[in-house]
């Protein structure tokens, strides 16, 4: 007895029919409700934005700013001053001892501005003779000021020292970084400028070693 196979085709009519159907709606590329986004879409897809660049610098007279508070988040330095631009340099304490007069002794906060820029903000402290410049003081006192608050501060040449306004509404507070430490900011900001060996240019420079200003373009990065 010869069993018999038998083999059916079924076809998927909703597969196997092309026909376009009549009415079909067709998707339109431009329409709103497609295209919109969400104004936190960069943050919830998880983009994140590196810190390239730390300006150290005063603040703009026009900008209110925030400090930030930690103790961990200012210290004092050595510092030089070179150029029409009088760019900040970054002094090691072993190499400051070769430059007695040429450095002085600044404290660095961390400051940030409406815009969100971060920035570096060096203020003067008093030399040896431990005399008081009105101008430092009254930096120093926006400083603290604006831990707690936004203020603005603008240089008042006939007073000598810097005026402070605190901003007259509530504004929200900063949104500092938090992958960012003090020694991070450092690094970036004075990458460039950073005073580390007796025979620096810097230094060769002021001892008129260098025959200009342009020498100081050499090796002044950074070492970790």
């Amino acid at each position: 007895m010869t069993s018999e196979l038998k083999f059916q085709i079924v076809e998927d009519d909703e597969k196997s029919d092309t026909t376009p159907k009549v009415g079909a709606a067709a998707v339109d590329p431009f329409d709103p409700a497609a295209l919109r986004m969400a104004p936190d879409y960069v943050e919830s897809a998880g983009v994140k934005k590196l810190l390239a660049t730390v300006p150290v610098r005063k603040p703009d007279r026009h900008d209110f700013i925030r400090v930030r508070g930690e103790d961990n988040y200012r210290d004092t330095f050595g510092l030089i001053q070179l150029g029409d631009n009088k760019e900040f340099y970054l002094v090691m304490p072993a190499v400051a001892v070769e430059l007695p007069s040429e450095f002085r002794l600044f404290t660095i906060y961390t400051a940030i501005n409406r815009q969100g820029t971060l920035f570096l903000w060096p203020v003067r402290l008093p030399g040896p003779d431990g005399r008081q410049n009105e101008r430092w003081r009254s930096a120093h006192e926006a400083a603290a000021l604006a831990t707690k608050g936004w203020v603005r501060i603008s240089s008042n040449m006939n007073l000598g020292a810097y005026e402070i306004r605190v901003a007259a509404s509530a504004m929200l507070e900063p949104e500092w970084p938090p992958e960012y430490s003090f020694r991070d900011l450092l690094s970036i900001g004075f990458r460039d400028r950073f005073i580390d060996r007796p025979d620096h240019p810097v230094i060769r420079q002021l001892r008129g070693l260098a025959r200009d200003a342009a020498a100081i373009s050499g090796d002044c990065s950074f070492r970790f």
